[in-house]
């Protein structure tokens, strides 16, 4: 029995967004407030996660917010000829005030804003909830740069993301802009179909852990984006069922997998470890229980 067209479409509504805006706009004038140590320093701060792409459910309450060093950067000029790399040696010049500093600055001044309870954790700060703020983590990121050009300042074609580091010492590039980007002309190309069956796949994921059919962690909600944004846009159209059928069928029988991408496109979907990529058979296993779920309704 295939699970019910009004479940889909429950499962499809987005989630509250009223506290985590708030949330978000209180950590934010935290961060952007005059006094603090970086406060002369090139930064921003915005959302990313599924607050920020709106794919946000029910059940989702963190807050995923990044504040990123703008005026330095870190680089990959692993696809540089040797003379582009000796003159991209000899533009740049190692920065005085480094990730590090900035990490232990921002840290600083959002344990004097929330307190102790603020933690460093291995990818991000972490504030917990209290009262109507919701919990969130915060990135702290300089920007990057995955170089194909440079034969100088005035004549070189990057990338631009983000990275930041684990607090075992693991760099993490990501593009959280490109991914926003490209999942809103996605969602414009499906008919507007995206994002609910994106929050659809989110919410049987959830039901997935709870009657204990996969662990939970084993589909993160960054891979169901990346996984759905492969799915050919006419597959998706005219009920919800329909959308779910289509894109578990061409997932499962005509993708490529090994050539499916994130939604940022600039990594492969899949490939076994790598942190910004979901592995194989995490994935084979969240489309298997999804496929057990739905004839099993």
């Amino acid at each position: 029995m295939a699970i019910p067209e009004t479940q889909l479409e429950t499962w499809s509504h987005q989630g509250a967004i009223q506290g985590s805006s708030s949330t978000y706009n209180s950590i934010k004038d935290v961060l952007e407030k005059s006094g603090t140590p970086f406060a002369a320093k090139s930064f921003s701060v915005f959302l990313q996660g599924s607050y920020g792409n709106s794919t946000n459910i029910y059940a989702e309450s963190d807050v995923d917010i990044v504040i990123c060093l703008d005026e330095v950067f870190q680089s990959d000029t692993n696809d540089l000829n040797e003379q582009s790399k000796t003159a991209w040696d000899t533009a740049y010049k190692n920065a005085e005030y480094t990730h590090l500093d900035f990490s232990a600055d921002v840290l600083s001044v959002l344990v004097d804003a929330y307190g102790n309870s603020v933690t460093a954790g291995r990818k991000a700060i972490m504030i917990p909830a209290n009262g109507a703020r919701r919990k969130a983590d915060v990135i702290v990121a300089t920007q990057y740069r995955r170089y194909y050009k440079f034969n100088g300042v005035n004549d070189q074609t990057f990338d631009e993301g983000i990275c930041f580091y684990t607090s075992d010492g693991v760099r993490i590039a990501n593009y959280p802009k490109q991914h926003r980007e490209n999942m809103a002309k996605k969602h414009q190309d499906s008919s507007k179909w995206l994002k609910p069956m994106v929050r659809v796949m989110k919410n049987l994921r959830s039901k997935l852990v709870n009657d204990g059919l996969i662990k939970a962690g084993l589909a993160p909600s960054y891979f169901i984006e990346g996984l759905l944004y492969n799915v050919p846009s006419e597959k998706f159209h005219t009920d919800h069922e329909t959308c779910f059928v289509n894109s578990i069928n061409w997932l499962r029988q005509s993708a490529e997998k090994s050539k499916l991408v994130c939604a940022n496109e600039q990594y492969y979907l899949l490939r076994d470890n790598t942190p910004t990529c979901w592995s194989q058979a995490n994935c084979d296993a969240f489309l298997d229980a999804a496929v057990e779920l739905w004839n099993n309704w």
